[in-house]
């Protein structure tokens, strides 16, 4: 959802080397992780569609103070898991960038930006699973909590880095970075809210390839249900 739409050169070299750099390093952890064997099979599986839908709407961009969109990374997180949920943002960032939607420059930033949305949509849907909530409000607080996180950490790194070329002053780019994270914000709950949709479908008829499998089969031996 949360996206850096600076073209190539607004950031100083100091920065797309700190970003760059990082960006690396995250992505060096989950390929190590992955090839450890810290994955399972219909992860992958659920990994291929999750790129081709979160990059075709990726696509979808509207023209508002930069340009927002949904990317359905939380979605791609709570399916994939944060390991492929973290590749997946790459390959669409890479993608999506020789498309001219992004910076080349700008990759490590945005791959931080989109990797951490999955992530924590991850990680907040398996908290609130175990705290028995429904799989709606669950995956869509999470996706939203995700999303949110992304917004966040975008303008962060731009507050950060600064823009080359900008008149404004740190003070002034941070309130315009500000209201562009708000704005953001306001998408997060609409794309939590779908992805909310999403996972309670899938639930419905294939929650195996949820993780909730057991706890389905439980519930309808009880006959309880959350």
């Amino acid at each position: 959802m949360a996206h850096i739409h600076l073209g190539e050169g607004s950031f100083p070299l100091w920065a797309l080397v700190l970003w760059t750099t990082a960006g690396v390093a995250l992505i060096s952890v989950v390929v190590y992780r992955i090839r450890q064997g810290e994955t399972k099979t219909h992860q992958i599986a659920l990994a291929g569609i999750g790129a081709a839908a979160s990059f075709a709407i990726f696509q979808l961009n509207i023209p508002v103070w930069g340009g927002i969109h949904m990317n359905l990374t939380g979605l791609v997180g709570i399916l994939a898991g944060p390991l492929l949920g973290a590749l997946i943002a790459l390959v669409v960032n890479i993608f999506s960038a020789a498309l001219g939607h992004g910076a080349v420059g700008l990759l490590g930033a945005n791959t931080l930006v989109n990797a951490s949305e999955a992530i924590v949509a991850y990680y907040a849907f398996k908290t609130l699973i175990q705290m028995d909530w429904d799989s709606f409000p669950a995956s869509a607080s999470a996706a939203t909590l995700g999303l949110s996180a992304g917004a966040i950490l975008m303008g962060v790194i731009i507050v950060i880095s600064g823009v080359n070329g900008s008149a404004l002053p740190r003070s002034d780019l941070t309130i315009a970075v500000a209201g562009l994270v708000g704005l953001n914000l306001g998408v997060a709950v609409i794309e939590g809210i779908l992805t909310g949709f999403i996972i309670q479908f899938l639930v419905s008829v294939r929650p195996d390839l949820i993780g909730l499998g057991d706890r389905t089969a439980t519930e309808e031996s009880t006959g309880v249900t959350a």
